[in-house]
């Protein structure tokens, strides 16, 4: 077995209406752990729940809004912990909360959340990654919308973050009342108007103080964000790994994400500089897309442990 790594059911969910199945086919891997997504509903759940009383699997961590829920506006790109709207805001808070609820009951160590955004009219994100694909990072049609993005961004972020930081400190709140062994893990996003960059991360993170709330950082995401200009991602990741509390392990070709590590992109080297925060996580999880197949999965982790084991003498 794949011991000290979880797998995200991210990968498989689709393929399947049993949540046995799911589980079965995951451990079939070799992964002794999962990561219940947040598309994992009450019905795949209530499959899923005998085999963790019974020992068949453990849950490593839980993705917010967990269970699913079909309610566009707590989706995984929302304003979410940052909303204007008072009563909307609460209710984010309340739907993590009873996240915090089911990872305790089915033992899971971390919730994984995406805390919020600032909004656009239209997605601005998916518009500039267009551009960097067609015309390049470096083109003056990308330039000049990228700056029009910053400044709307650099400007609203703060309340933003700051809201966020409130809405998990009555997370926390609630987590130490109900005395749950839960931590929440604010995950790096993969849009670039979306909270937060691994600054705010860090921000949040110090404000708060304490332990319950860590950096979930997702290496695709972080990649994504890096090559599109955002922030130094692999720079300040290496700064801050000491405050990561669990990693979404995949790697990204161009812009795009959930590939498995060294076998997509044909680079062996590249994805060595994120050894030492995998190394450093708490938590770490393998979220791929759904084409990856057995094969390159159980290629792509056995470069990776060699690699790890090499890392660690």
């Amino acid at each position: 077995m794949k011991q000290g790594y979880s797998f995200s059911t991210m990968w498989n969910l689709r393929r399947h209406q049993s949540g046995k199945d799911m589980i079965n086919e995951i451990k079939g891997l070799g992964f002794a752990q999962v990561e219940l997504n947040y598309n994992v509903t009450e019905e795949l759940l209530a499959d899923i729940r005998p085999m963790v009383d019974q020992g068949d699997i453990i849950v490593s961590s839980v993705h917010n809004v967990f269970p699913f829920i079909a309610d566009r506006d707590y989706d995984t790109d929302s304003v979410m912990l940052g909303f204007d709207d008072p009563i909307k805001r609460q209710k984010a808070v309340d739907l993590l909360k009873k996240s915090a609820d089911y990872a305790d009951s089915l033992g899971a160590k971390a919730v994984v959340v995406h805390p919020g955004e600032v909004p656009f009219d239209d997605n601005i994100d998916a518009i500039l990654k267009k551009l960097w694909v067609e015309k390049g990072r470096e083109s003056k049609e990308y330039q000049t919308l990228w700056g029009e993005m910053l400044a709307r961004r650099n400007e609203l972020a703060p309340i933003h973050v700051t809201r966020i930081r409130e809405s998990l400190e009555d997370v926390c709140s609630y987590i130490e009342q109900k005395g749950y062994d839960v931590r929440i893990g604010i995950e790096t996003r993969s849009r670039c108007n979306q909270i937060p960059t691994l600054q705010e991360a860090n921000q949040i993170i110090t404000e708060l103080g304490g332990d319950r709330v860590g950096i979930w950082y997702d290496i695709g995401h972080g990649t994504m964000m890096g090559r599109m200009g955002l922030y130094d991602n692999e720079q300040e990741i290496l700064e801050l790994k000491d405050k990561v509390l669990g990693v979404h392990i995949h790697e990204t070709v161009g812009i795009v994400d959930h590939w498995c590590p060294y076998i997509h992109s044909e680079d062996l080297e590249g994805f060595d500089v994120f050894l030492p925060v995998i190394a450093a996580a708490p938590i770490k999880v393998y979220e791929l897309r759904a084409p990856c197949e057995a094969q390159q999965i159980e290629r792509s982790y056995q470069i990776m442990k060699g690699k790890m084991d090499q890392l660690q003498l």
